[in-house]
């Protein structure tokens, strides 16, 4: 299969992608107000009506390095997991676990008026955990580590790691989101289709 057509295949990933390298690479190279506009602000998301944010502030990174890891992530396993459960049932994964893994975010700083995050780690925490029900024994190459890392082991490390960062954290990277987000996706598969959990208690078992 070509990469053009795994592409065409795959409308909603290619679309989430797409929208998330163009809102990002444009807001960090040429228009930062863009970000300013996107950013997620608890303390003003109900007073001011900033409702929009819940989602156009996935769509924007801090920096680079955030993006990169953010993108690599989803090119790993978001457009497997859009095969396996279709079109539909993936964009609603992703927007739902946008808004999801944002309510630990709200809550703990809803007073705080300074306070603002951004980043699509929640959402891309969900289709990582929920790719990983759906395609246990995958495991993938990351540079420069020399042997393949099984997926379970990855997401493990990637929430280990949201967690140390969250509480290291000084800047707008909201890496609280991750384990919200990661429970979400295995909520959104445990209720859509909990058969597809059969695969990874038998790898686990």
């Amino acid at each position: 299969m070509s990469g053009a057509s795994s592409l065409l295949q795959t409308p909603g990933a290619t679309a989430v992608l797409a929208l998330t390298l163009a809102f990002s690479v444009v807001g960090l190279l040429w228009w930062p107000n863009l970000i300013e506009r996107c950013v997620l602000r608890p303390y003003w998301l109900v007073r001011r009506g900033q409702w929009h944010t819940l989602l156009t502030s996935g769509l924007v990174h801090a920096d680079f390095g955030h993006l990169l890891l953010n993108m690599l992530t989803f090119w790993f396993f978001a457009f497997q997991l859009e095969r396996a459960i279709g079109t539909a049932r993936f964009l609603v994964l992703y927007v739902l676990a946008l808004v999801a893994s944002d309510l630990n975010t709200y809550l703990k700083h809803r007073n705080e008026p300074e306070y603002g995050s951004l980043g699509a780690s929640g959402a891309i925490a969900a289709v990582l955990f929920a790719s990983i029900v759906y395609f246990p024994g995958q495991s993938l190459f990351i540079i420069p580590i020399p042997v393949p890392i099984p997926a379970p082991l990855f997401a493990v490390g990637y929430v280990a790691f949201s967690w140390y960062s969250a509480r290291q954290a000084r800047g707008r990277v909201n890496h609280d989101a991750h384990l919200g987000g990661a429970l979400f996706g295995l909520l959104f598969v445990a209720l859509t289709d909990p058969a597809a959990f059969g695969g990874l208690a038998r790898m686990l078992g």
